[in-house]
């Protein structure tokens, strides 16, 4: 058993790991371009989330995710799917949406296995919206982090046993663990952390990739 704490995987296996990767999509390289032009800088997973989340996908066959700015994360979750696989992502920017169903045409997903919601999605949650009923499979998780724990708790009665909940951004750029940083986010997202992890609803664990992902199996 390897117990070196020391040693820690940086740039050099980073960039291992990326170059046996498959080459990236021409639709998933103009979303990261497109992210990053103009002044607002529209967040969206890294790159190795996104990996993570198409090796999650596969064998998911419903899945829902909440945040869907240019649908970055939404074409990695696509393109991990069984070809009959099916997503509904909740986002109120339609100006958005609409750029990422754009891209995601130009990636040969079809306009059917994709649904949008365009609404809030609390109320969208509270409002009953059909396309929200489940039962899902895989729940993905990258929106308004003070009401993480509001979209967890409206997505288990949603969920089918055996699905898993993937959360982003729970590391926060290492502000969670430091218990002086109290920034509405970063308290939210530590709170969801020590709440997931101690819910005996979920076998649960937290991967330092990225900015930190959430994998919550759920025991139904």
């Amino acid at each position: 058993m390897k117990n070196d704490r020391g040693w820690l995987p940086g740039a050099r296996e980073a960039d291992w790991i990326e170059s046996l990767a498959r080459p990236l999509s021409g639709a998933l390289a103009a979303i990261e371009a497109a992210a990053t032009e103009g002044s607002e800088r529209i967040p969206i997973v890294d790159r190795d989330s996104g990996r993570v989340l198409a090796a999650l996908a596969a064998g998911r066959r419903r899945i829902v995710e909440v945040g869907t700015a240019f649908g970055y994360s939404t074409l990695w979750l696509a393109m991990g799917q069984p070809d009959d696989g099916t997503i509904v992502t909740i986002d109120p920017d339609r100006s958005r949406t609409d750029r990422a169903r754009g891209w995601w045409r130009e990636a040969g997903i079809a306009d059917e296995r994709i649904t949008v919601v365009n609404a809030k999605a609390l109320e969208a949650f509270a409002a009953g919206e059909p396309a929200l009923a489940g039962p899902f499979d895989l729940a993905f998780i990258d929106a308004l982090k003070p009401e993480y724990e509001g979209y967890l708790q409206a997505l288990v009665p949603r969920l089918a046993p055996g699905a898993l909940v993937v959360a982003d951004n729970v590391l926060w750029s290492g502000r969670v663990v430091d218990r002086a940083r109290t920034e509405p986010d970063t308290s939210a997202l530590r709170a969801f952390d020590i709440a997931v992890l101690a819910d005996p609803r979920f076998q649960a664990t937290i991967l330092p990739v990225g900015d930190g992902l959430l994998l919550a199996g759920f025991r139904g």
